[in-house]
């Protein structure tokens, strides 16, 4: 006679979803992007850190316009940054667009983490904020540089035309 006895080691389909769920992290994984720059960020549960390529955001260079990414901290105050954690990492561009690229994958990554994890009201006064302040924030500039054609220096100027 066959008996069927279940030890409590056996996992059920639905415990294992369970146990997945509880160990799944909360993150989001957004982009900024300005010209050939390209800062990619990634946003979990944390403790209020930002880093940008691995060093602080008080660090990034130059210093001159380290306050353009401080501007979605200060805008959204430090409290809505306090329970996430933001790592970027950027790529191409000069200094100028780098900085750009990273304020908006910054600012993207935690309107996304508010509208997946916390709620859609608190979410559209997040992005309200942001986009009553500057609209590059969560808006990519689509403008880039033309190409250089022949017959001139430039995109546009011609060579200057000589009679002698």
């Amino acid at each position: 006679v066959w008996t069927l006895s279940i030890s409590p080691h056996t996992h059920t389909s639905a415990m294992v979803a369970q146990q997945k769920k509880e160990k799944e992290i909360e993150s989001v994984q957004t982009y900024g992007r300005k010209r050939t720059a390209t800062a990619v960020a990634h946003c979990k549960r944390g403790k209020g850190l930002i880093k940008v390529n691995g060093q602080p955001i008080e660090l990034v260079n130059p210093p001159a316009l380290r306050y353009k990414l401080y501007e979605p901290v200060l805008l959204l105050k430090r409290e809505r940054f306090a329970d996430v954690d933001i790592r970027v990492r950027v790529k191409g561009g000069g200094f100028t667009s780098q900085i750009y690229a990273i304020r908006q994958a910054v600012a993207k990554s935690l309107v996304a983490f508010y509208q997946k994890y916390v709620d859609e009201a608190s979410k559209n006064e997040i992005k309200q904020i942001l986009l009553q302040y500057d609209r590059t924030l969560l808006v990519a500039d689509p403008r880039r540089s033309e190409p250089k054609k022949f017959g001139g220096p430039g995109a546009r100027a011609r060579y200057q035309k000589s009679y002698r």
